[in-house]
């Protein structure tokens, strides 16, 4: 079986920023606040044309990062969702077996043999394309960024597929050959950190861990994000985040929360915190019903507790 290969060229990010400060006030610009360690890691994954692993705590903007990465370049976000039991099949192409039956019956009909029948219906033609094969066959509209979310949902074997994706953008499908991208995707690859992934795999990336912001940075966020929320009510919400942060939670709520729950608030027409607010939006932050309870019995039933946790988001 001959190899059918495409031409791997240099990746095509021509509309990415060429520094440092650029990549941030891109990032800026669509709403994303980033700090030079992140700004960094993402200018080196362009020029360097190597995958970007972000591990962090969910809802930190690991996800978010690469949306926004696709919309300062005006290019297609393909979005592979990793779970349990994913396989190679489910990530890069299934046959259309429907337009191969009905190949066969036309060629059938012209007294065509078997042999001649094979490199007809396994060609390129006949692949259903998923998000690995998508990307790597991308010609449109420059290269598109690629997201890999929550690999480690996926099982190590699923790791051990993704080596030769990540090493040299091709994959190799038995009955066709090996695929090289025209236009290599920027690749973001993203993880909880629930378990640990391969240090094989790690090795082709760049990494960055992305950790819970500080309260001047989330801050930012908020502004950038919910500008309808009025400044105390966005300074509130922060200073609450950070300081319940703090507590032993069952699940730390990450950045994600404290934007749902700012646009909760805005919704309800507060302006302020206070205890009916409070009370009736806590599900926005806390998804579990042990931090809920431990929160209400240790800050919030009591008047005089509630006065204090309240004075401290003031101080």
């Amino acid at each position: 079986m001959a190899d059918r290969e495409f031409e791997n060229k240099k990746a095509d990010h021509n509309m990415m920023p060429e520094s440092i400060e650029g990549v941030q006030k891109g990032l800026s610009r669509e709403g994303y606040v980033a700090d030079r360690g992140l700004a960094t890691v993402v200018y080196l994954a362009f020029k360097l044309n190597k995958p970007l692993f972000l591990e962090g705590e969910p809802g930190v903007g690991k996800t978010e990062l690469a949306r926004v990465l696709a919309e300062m370049g005006k290019v297609e976000l393909i979005r592979l969702q990793c779970y349990e039991g994913l396989d190679a099949h489910a990530a890069l192409y299934e046959w259309n077996y429907a337009k191969q039956l009905l190949t066969i019956r036309m060629m059938e009909r012209e007294k065509k043999s078997s042999r001649e029948m094979g490199p007809e219906i396994f060609g390129t033609d006949f692949l259903i394309e998923r998000p690995l094969l998508k990307a790597i066959r991308a010609e449109q509209n420059g290269a598109p960024v690629l997201l890999i979310d929550e690999l480690d949902r996926a099982d190590e074997e699923f790791e051990a597929f993704l080596l030769e994706f990540l090493g040299e953008f091709q994959i190799t499908i038995p009955e066709v050959g090996t695929l090289k991208a025209t236009r290599p995707p920027l690749v973001v690859l993203t993880s909880n950190r629930t378990r640990d992934v391969h240090d094989a795999l790690k090795r082709r990336c760049l990494y960055h861990w992305i950790d819970l912001p500080s309260f001047e940075k989330e801050l930012a966020i908020v502004k950038a994000k919910a500008p309808e929320a009025g400044p105390e009510l966005t300074r509130q919400v922060t200073a609450f985040m950070q300081k319940i942060r703090q507590a032993g939670l069952v699940k730390r709520p990450g950045v994600s929360e404290t934007l749902d729950w700012a646009q909760a608030l805005v919704l309800l027409g507060a302006d302020s915190l206070d205890k009916e607010n409070v009370d009736a939006t806590l599900g926005c932050i806390l998804k579990h019903q042990e931090d809920l309870r431990w929160f209400r019995s240790r800050h919030w039933q009591d008047k005089e507790a509630r006065a204090a946790f309240l004075a401290a988001l003031n101080a």
